[in-house]
């Protein structure tokens, strides 16, 4: 979705993100800046029609409004020449790559973009992405398109063929975790991006907290980037799944399935 939204996007950096709140009644929800435009003062958003309000968010049509949507929050992406850079996005984690790719690249960097997704048909952005790319490889989990496997054996083997100087990682957890794994045995520097359950996105709540080299953070004014050598995934795996079943009861109240 396109969002009118003027003073976000003259102020939006690649990795911050914004939260949006549908209607009165709304929950907020933390949705990371996909792309901006200062010119038409426009926000890009890409979302997955998971729980009640991304599902309500779909029903939505051109020309509808939003209750709230503030932003840009976060801190923004790190983004200097490193030198060869592997941007590796995952499932719904590729629409927030798309501006970092995008800013390595401007910044003089060698950029390898490695792209997966369950089937081709959930693949996003392919062609942004290759445009701003030295390097581009898919994976499916299905073998429906690139490379059958994991963004995980797609890094192995640019690791084993060349010098890598730094990894940035989006999406799926479990996926960063591995990624982080992976880079770790080679002493590579990592950067993933946490997107925990947020409630005001100030660093008031403490909702968003997590664990980074044994300290609390909040990924909402903290990050949402972080050295992914340092965080505890699975912790972070335990409280993104803590509100799993109000949010099955809350499906069923709004009537979406």
């Amino acid at each position: 979705m396109k969002i009118k939204a003027p003073l976000v996007a003259k102020k939006a950096q690649p990795g911050q993100f914004i939260i949006l709140r549908i209607d009165e009644k709304g929950e907020r929800i933390p949705l990371t800046i996909a792309d901006s435009n200062p010119e038409k003062g426009t926000v890009t958003i890409i979302f997955l029609e998971v729980g009640k309000t991304t599902k309500q968010l779909g029903t939505l049509n051109v020309g509808d409004s939003l209750q709230n949507f503030a932003g840009p929050l976060g801190m923004p992406s790190e983004v200097k020449k490193f030198g060869t850079v592997v941007c590796v996005g995952g499932g719904v984690g590729i629409a927030p790559l798309y501006p970092i790719v995008k800013a390595l690249k401007e910044a003089g960097n060698y950029v390898i973009s490695i792209l997966g997704a369950k089937t081709k048909d959930l693949l996003l952005l392919e062609k942004e992405i290759q445009d701003f790319s030295d390097e581009f490889y898919i994976a499916t989990d299905d073998g429906s398109k690139g490379q059958k496997g994991f963004v995980s054996d797609v890094l192995q083997k640019v690791i084993d063929k060349q010098k890598v100087d730094m990894v940035m990682a989006i999406g799926p957890i479990i996926m960063m975790k591995v990624v982080s794994n992976l880079t770790k045995q080679y002493n590579i520097k990592t950067l993933v991006s946490l997107n925990p359950i947020m409630v005001d996105g100030t660093g008031m709540c403490g909702g968003c907290r997590v664990s980074i080299d044994g300290k609390t953070k909040f990924a909402c004014v903290d990050g949402p980037e972080f050295d992914g050598h340092t965080v505890d995934y699975d912790t972070l795996m335990l409280r993104n799944r803590r509100f799993i079943h109000a949010e099955g009861e809350a499906c069923k109240l709004a009537g979406v399935s």
